[in-house]
């Protein structure tokens, strides 16, 4: 049974929690357990994971936040650095790592992708990391 662990960027609440309730329904329905932590935003979400990983005590991790374009570049470079730094755990250290930030241009955006009944990009996030899971346990069989 895998055991993830949520890393959850709770910047905009609402959004937060139906990322968090959506991964948590898929964990359940395919029998994985899961904890939760949170961290202040999305850039700090690939740092949590990699002192995560440094116990060894999970299977794999879901990024779970949003990010809304704003006026200014801040919204690239959170959107960007964020997505490069999951990036880099996954190829450099074989993290299995399912991505729920959300970048939307706007709330009505966020709202749909975030809601479980919707889009469930968090459910969506759990799934992909799940099936990375099982990928690499196919591949440590073989060897």
């Amino acid at each position: 049974m895998p055991h993830l662990l949520f890393v959850v960027a709770p910047f905009y609440k609402d959004y937060a929690e139906g990322l968090v309730a959506g991964a948590a329904a898929a964990c359940a329905k395919a029998g994985a357990t899961h904890d939760v932590i949170e961290v202040p935003g999305a850039l700090e979400i690939p740092a949590a994971i990699r002192l995560a990983m440094q116990t060894g005590k999970y299977d794999g991790y879901v990024a779970l936040g949003c990010v809304i374009r704003g006026e200014t570049y801040h919204f690239e470079v959170v959107s960007n650095e964020s997505a490069r730094g999951l990036m880099d755990l996954s190829v450099h250290y074989g993290a299995c790592i399912g991505n729920g930030i959300l970048t939307c241009e706007n709330d009505e955006q966020a709202a749909v992708r975030a809601n479980p009944a919707g889009k469930n990009k968090g459910g969506e996030a759990a799934e992909a990391c799940l099936a990375m899971i099982a990928l690499a346990q196919a591949y440590e069989a073989q060897a």
